[in-house]
Parts: C-alpha cells; structure tokens; sequence
C-alpha cells in the first residue's frame, strides 16, 4: 500500500510523485489540515448532516492521516492515474478513490490560497494583488490550452475544438510576474477555438500602475489603458533593421520566461494530459491548483529577495 510514510525516507521517488520536497509537503499540511476542518466540521457526516455518534466510530476510511489524504491527492494531481489504478496503489476501491478525488481537490485549492500561492482570479484585483506587486510590475501575458474529451454535444464539440491543437481542448489566460516567475493572474477556462486577445479582452484584467506587458502576436491590439505593451514585429514582405531585430531578440527573451512558467505549471500531468474528470468546474480547478503549486515551488526554491528600506536608511 502506498502512503505518506512509504516514501517518507526516499526524497527522489517523493518528488517525482507528489512534483513536492519534503518541505513543500510540509508547509502545505498545516493549511490542508486547517482547510479540511472548516470544509467539513468534524460533527457533521461527510454528506453535511449531523453525526449521531462519535467522529472516529465505525469502520476505518483508507486514508487515515492528514498526511496520506494530501499525498494522495498530490500524487493524483501529478501524475494523472486511471482512478482504477490510484485506488489500487492506495488499497480504495475505484468510488472509494473517486470520492476522495472530488472531497480533496477543494482542499488543496483552499489550502493554497490561504498560503497566498494560488493565483489571483477575480481580473479586477490584478492591481492590488501581492504576486502582481513583487518588484517592478513587469508581466508576460499567454495562453495556454489543454487537452478534453471530446464532448457528446455536436454544437459543444464544435465550440472547443481547437484549430490551432487540432483537437478538442480548453484555454486560459495566464498572467505572469517576469521577476519572480510566479502566475500572478489566471483567467477563466474557456472554449479552446477562443482567440487568446477575446478572452484577455473579455477578462477587463486591472494592471499595477506602471505596468509593462510582454505579448506575443496572438495578443496583437490588445493595448490595456496606462500599460507599456512590447509584441515582436514582423512585418510583411519587409526586412527588418537591425534595431529592430535586437529589440525582437529582447522581447523574445523575456517571453520565455512565461514559456518556462507554463511548462512548470504542466509539471503536473492532469492539465498537460488528457482531462478525465467531467464534472463541472473540475478542469478550471485542476488548473488553479496546478498553478498554486508551481508559485508554491518557486517561492520555496528560489524565492524573492525583499528590502526593508526603513532598516537600510536606520542603519545608514
């Protein structure tokens, strides 16, 4: 049977399961515990009513510890299993496993919020947000597309399939502080055959004061009020100077690291494969987690340097 303590003394195996160290895990249990508890009270059952006995009575659930509950739900969230085969890994049966799915997922969402590592999601606190705030506001705008099923609705499969991908799929907008790397901003999850300009514009994203944005041609006219917006040029049937080629190289270069930001937050496979979960909401909330985890792990591994000021000039 696999649980937290399995993999406890066997950091590599660890992190390739859960995308985590050690003490990621551990900074995410306290606030997991915590989220748990408020989403379900220890008096009332798991279906909300009432307990007519003790909590801890009757037969033993499969994952016993707080700590088992989020490992298993890290591992899911990284590496995609049939539930079949996360349930055998983890003595469940397969509606054992997909209820604990669904039970845990929310969790995990609520607990990387309290940390402050999910992204923002409501476009208007763009400004005000503390990831948007880190050094100078200086941000990268993508989108990013993932893989569905395909959907049983003819006009519905229609609507997400994706020209670009050539497939079925569904899109976000990300928002991306250069400095710090962290997705400071992620857009509602929408039809993949939406252009990436449509949905920024429908998002009415509010920009730090000062705000630079680096884009790319998917995004071109979208020009947000009071921000510096840098797009590589690539005119037609025309050579470009050599001012101009430098500058591309420049924009180009900052691009990558919203590139790179991606890729990070598809380290975790459930939104890099194809979605198997169907209810609703779930593939927006995959994404959200996928995207708190990643702010999670560069905050822990390369984190920000900060300057108190008033220390600097007390101390001059």
């Amino acid at each position: 049977m696999l649980t937290y303590s399995t993999l406890q003394d066997r950091p590599r195996e660890f992190l390739a399961a859960t995308s985590l160290t050690h003490e990621e895990f551990a900074r995410v249990l306290p606030a997991f515990a915590a989220a748990y508890a408020v989403l379900y009270p220890p008096d009332k059952t798991w279906e909300g009513k009432v307990r007519q006995r003790q909590s801890g009575g009757g037969a033993k659930g499969g994952l016993p510890q707080m700590a088992d509950k989020l490992f298993f739900i890290l591992v899911y969230q990284k590496t995609n299993p049939l539930q079949t085969m996360h349930g055998l890994q983890f003595e469940l049966s397969q509606p054992q496993t997909h209820y604990w799915i669904h039970r845990l997922l929310p969790v995990l969402q609520r607990a990387l919020a309290a940390l402050g590592m999910a992204p923002e999601r409501d476009a208007s606190r763009v400004a005000t947000s503390a990831l948007a705030l880190e050094g100078a506001p200086d941000m990268a705008i993508d989108g990013t597309e993932r893989r569905r099923q395909r959907p049983t609705n003819a006009a519905q499969q229609q609507e997400q399939y994706s020209g670009k991908k050539k497939t079925h799929t569904d899109k976000n907008i990300l928002l991306v502080n250069e400095h710090t790397t962290k997705v400071v901003y992620l857009g509602p999850t929408v039809a993949g055959k939406k252009h990436d300009k449509k949905a920024a514009d429908e998002g009415e994203i509010a920009y730090p004061t000062n705000a630079t944005l680096d884009k790319d041609t998917g995004f071109q006219g979208y020009e947000p009020a009071g921000v510096l917006t840098q797009q590589p040029k690539k005119p037609k049937g025309q050579e470009l100077s050599v001012a101009d080629r430098f500058l591309n190289h420049l924009i180009s270069s900052a691009r990558v690291v919203v590139e790179n930001v991606i890729a990070g937050v598809k380290r975790c496979r459930i939104v890099k494969d194809v979605l198997r979960l169907t209810k609703a909401g779930m593939s927006d909330l995959v994404m959200e987690i996928a995207c708190g985890l990643h702010n999670l792990r560069v905050s822990c591994r390369h984190p920000f340097p900060t300057c108190d000021v008033l220390s600097l000039v007390s101390s001059g």
